[in-house]
């Protein structure tokens, strides 16, 4: 089975908070008023979607998307169910799972079932982002289109970018189950960012 868990982009699409500056802009072009080619230009943050945080996006001076090693991308990974979960998810909740070092946790939470923006959406607080570092975790991704929420310091992006831990967000995880899949996760080539848009799969066998 392979599962597409990317978010698909479109104008109508849910954004961070719902902002309009937000949404991605697709405008129909052509050179001549009479070419019969058809092409499109489109305008995006590069958090829209299913998207890769590198440290410069929380961390002065940070690595950014050169610094990008598909190999962390690319390999085991293991689904986390927490969509009974309303509140934040700590430290308590991940001591209950097998994590181990190296593995590529995948958080499932409400925020799958949900084609608009939630503004209560299910994030992961400071005491479980360091739980997770300190079990030294390769990286961490959510269905969220933010790791986080209402935490001033930003401290989860930090600690995790700050330890060179991967962080992948806006995934879309209704139809996975729970369990260990393989992961490829291929952001755009777009070097020198702090951020760039993703197409991701698991697979719960061999591909071909």
């Amino acid at each position: 089975m392979i599962y597409d868990v990317s978010m698909p982009i479109s104008e109508s699409m849910q954004v961070y908070k719902e902002k309009d500056g937000k949404r991605p802009v697709f405008e129909t072009v052509a050179d001549h008023p009479n070419d019969e080619a058809h092409e499109t230009n489109i305008t995006m943050n590069m958090h829209t979607g299913t998207h890769i945080d590198y440290p410069l996006h929380m961390i002065e001076n940070g690595d950014t998307s050169d610094k990008e090693n598909l190999s962390i991308l690319i390999g085991t990974c293991q689904v986390i169910d927490f969509t009974d979960k309303d509140g934040p998810i700590t430290k308590d909740d991940l001591v209950e799972c097998d994590i181990n070092a190296d593995d590529f946790v995948i958080v499932k939470t409400k925020n799958s079932f949900s084609e608009s923006f939630l503004f209560d959406f299910a994030y992961l607080d400071e005491s479980g982002a360091t739980y997770l570092k300190d079990k030294q975790i390769r990286g961490i991704a959510t269905d969220g289109l933010g790791i986080e929420r209402d935490q001033p310091n930003h401290d989860t992006h930090k600690t995790f970018l700050g330890n060179d831990i991967v962080i992948i967000e806006g995934l879309r995880l209704k139809n996975v189950p729970a369990g260990n899949y393989h992961m490829i996760c291929l952001p755009l080539a777009i070097p020198g960012v702090e951020a760039t848009p993703a197409r991701m799969i698991l697979t719960d066998g061999p591909i071909g």
